[in-house]
């Protein structure tokens, strides 16, 4: 395998990590409504279980409101059940028989302190995964090394390479977490 090949298999690791990484910190409540919350719920509808997404439309129409609008009507009591099903969320669905209100409360204090904690945790799974890419890069890269297929020098020039990409993706999470750290603190 080619240095440079080695280097964009890292490249494209890291970046599906850092996206998935992205994708867990949007569903992170923040105290204002986002309907990127409810997208881990399912709904029995039709007889199977489907993404909410596939049987209503979520929206935020305003800062402390979700509105979840069935396509069908029919969905509207499986879909507040599941959304009151999912203890994570600590949202109460009410439904006026179109279309399904959330209203997000203030987070406390406390609550915030518990999603900066979540948010650690998010950032630092996301981190050893990168972690464990370089790690396979390197070990892939020293058997090629030890096969004669690299040279010493081509080697040293994917240490660094692999050293620098993990400094900037470390950087970008590290830019997120703050971001959202200082979101979720804000009142």
């Amino acid at each position: 395998m080619q240095p440079t090949q080695i280097i964009r298999q890292l490249e494209t690791d890291l970046e599906g990590s850092f996206n998935h990484f992205l994708e867990e910190l949007s569903r992170i409540r923040t105290g204002r409504a986002n309907a990127a919350v409810l997208d881990k719920i399912v709904v029995k509808a039709y007889g199977v279980t489907m993404p909410l997404k596939q049987v209503a439309n979520v929206t935020a129409p305003e800062a402390q409101l979700i509105q979840v609008t069935p396509f069908d009507s029919s969905n509207l009591q499986a879909i507040a059940s599941a959304i009151r099903d999912d203890q994570s969320l600590g949202l109460n669905p009410v439904d006026d028989g179109i279309v399904i209100r959330l209203t997000v409360p203030p987070l406390t204090t406390e609550r915030r302190e518990e999603i900066v904690k979540q948010l650690g945790e998010i950032a630092e799974n996301s981190l050893i995964a990168m972690r464990n890419f370089r790690h396979e890069i390197l070990k892939e890269a020293e058997s090629a090394q030890k096969a004669k297929s690299l040279t010493e020098d081509d080697y040293k020039t994917i240490q660094k390479q692999v050293d620098d990409l993990m400094v900037k993706y470390k950087n970008k999470v590290d830019l997120k977490v703050q971001s959202k750290e200082q979101e979720i603190m804000t009142v």
